[in-house]
């Protein structure tokens, strides 16, 4: 079996990936490996096969700002393959891993030779563009609160045993918040102190719980309105 065929944009489709996976490069990482970086000129697409890796933005006084973090089945470095334009964010592996180099040439022929990948790559493009919009909206109008609320919400998902709770897992550092939401980790401290005396999170050992997110996504959505 094809060890891209697991990747999402590939997986179920009925393509025989050998010929380009021959045209391609395997990389093993480590913690903190540099995989990819600001302004190189590489064009090569990077298809996750095991460990974590981060994406981080730079703004030009050097502060940088947490995109998004990447797990088995992703892949990034498309936008370099598509247009040829040097990069324009840094990803930075988080635990050890593999990843598939694909060369630009090589990712543009699989695109343009299946009608379904093209799909997939569009509808995938589609949805990390609609989620960078609505991350720009948050930080235009909403304040650092409001964005904290919102940034908990997107990172959990449903605590399977408490129904309307939800969960993130691992629970996120608080410098590591400060990076996504664009503030200082002294000020995401204060707030979880608020939040977990208001009985809004709980952090264990393992998770950090959101125990009311109804709440949060009120707070949030009144703010957006106010802003309106």
């Amino acid at each position: 079996m094809s060890r891209l065929s697991g990747v999402l944009l590939f997986k179920g489709l009925p393509i025989d990936l050998a010929p380009y996976e021959a045209r391609s490069k395997w990389r093993r990482f480590d913690p903190e490996e540099i995989l990819v970086d600001f302004d190189e000129l590489s064009t090569d697409v990077y298809f996750l096969l095991a460990g974590d890796v981060r994406v981080l933005m730079r703004t030009a006084a050097g502060k940088e700002v947490i995109l998004d973090e990447m797990r088995p089945g992703e892949l990034f470095g498309e936008l370099a393959a598509m247009d040829g334009i040097k990069r324009s964010a840094n990803v930075t592996a988080l635990t050890r891993g593999e990843t598939c180099v694909m060369p630009a040439s090589v990712f543009r022929e699989i695109v343009f030779s299946y009608r379904d990948v093209a799909d997939r790559l569009f509808c995938l493009m589609s949805s990390r563009i609609r989620e960078l919009n609505a991350r720009f909206m948050e930080q235009t109008v909403l304040d650092l609160r409001h964005r904290l609320y919102s940034e908990l919400l997107r990172l959990s998902s449903p605590r399977g045993e408490r129904i309307g709770e939800r969960v993130i897992t691992p629970p996120p550092f608080h410098h590591i918040m400060a990076a996504r939401i664009g503030c200082r980790r002294e000020q995401v401290t204060r707030e979880f102190t608020m939040m977990s005396q208001e009985g809004l999170i709980e952090r264990t050992r393992g998770a950090l719980i959101l125990r009311q997110p109804d709440i949060l996504q009120a707070r949030v959505a009144e703010a957006m309105r106010e802003e309106a």
